[in-house]
């Protein structure tokens, strides 16, 4: 029964977050725009190129995730700390923590829809050809892990600002720099290089999209997820 006490808080947050995501139009407007790039590309590749291989539309959901997640995440702490809601909030009996997890949780719920929409392609794909499912069930992995990191960081930008356009100008801007570190490390000496390769989210990505999948990049990308998340936390703790 304690356990279920102290559980109680983190649901009843996270069923709040989804009924305001999903009360919102920018999660119906995320989704048709997503599902409507990605299957434009999906026909385009398999009636004009013939290509087999999802590994360019899993590059296009990572792109595309990057200028999406940022939407989803910006007024999560930002409207509410504008409009003085974040402060009725936090004055209820529930930790930053749980107030922290309830919003990422909601906010990679919507992701997984998107996630799950897009099975839609690999199962139409097998109906005309044999694809190879180890690259795709990495790359839907990848995908997954690489929303979660990029979830969390946008909360804790969230958390620091009451603007959220500017939350979200800011969001976009880390992610692709986080996304383009790989090629920005070619330009700097050593050991700033290597550091840089570390840090970009494409070359953690790639080999979940190609199928060769290392557990440092899980270890990354987890990172990326906890950092966040404390971040968000510490940000609360200090308002």
């Amino acid at each position: 029964m304690g356990k279920f006490r102290r559980t109680t808080p983190l649901v009843v947050l996270y069923q709040k977050e989804m009924t305001a995501i999903f009360y919102s139009p920018i999660a119906y407007a995320v989704i048709a725009v997503f599902s409507l790039l990605m299957g434009y590309t999906f026909c385009a590749q398999l009636f004009h190129t013939r290509g087999l291989s999802l590994v360019p539309m899993l590059f296009q959901a990572a792109l595309l995730l990057i200028l999406t997640v940022p939407l989803l995440t910006m007024r999560q702490f930002a409207e509410e700390r504008r409009s003085g809601t974040l402060e009725l909030l936090m004055s209820t009996p529930v930790s930053d923590l749980a107030v922290v997890l309830g919003k990422f949780l909601a906010s990679l719920s919507l992701v997984a829809v998107l996630l799950c929409l897009m099975l839609a392609y690999p199962i139409a794909l097998e109906l005309v050809a044999e694809p190879d499912w180890g690259p795709i069930i990495s790359g839907y992995i990848g995908l997954f892990m690489l929303s979660s990191a990029l979830i969390a960081v946008g909360l804790a930008i969230s958390a620091l600002t009451s603007n959220q356009m500017v939350a979200g100008v800011l969001s976009i801007g880390l992610f692709l720099l986080l996304w383009m570190a790989e090629v920005l490390g070619v330009l700097l000496p050593a050991p700033f290089d290597q550091m840089a390769i570390g840090l970009s989210l494409d070359a953690r990505f790639m080999p979940f999209a190609t199928g060769a999948v290392y557990l440092s990049d899980f270890g990354s990308f987890l990172t990326f997820t906890l950092l966040g998340i404390l971040a968000c936390v510490s940000a609360l703790a200090r308002r």
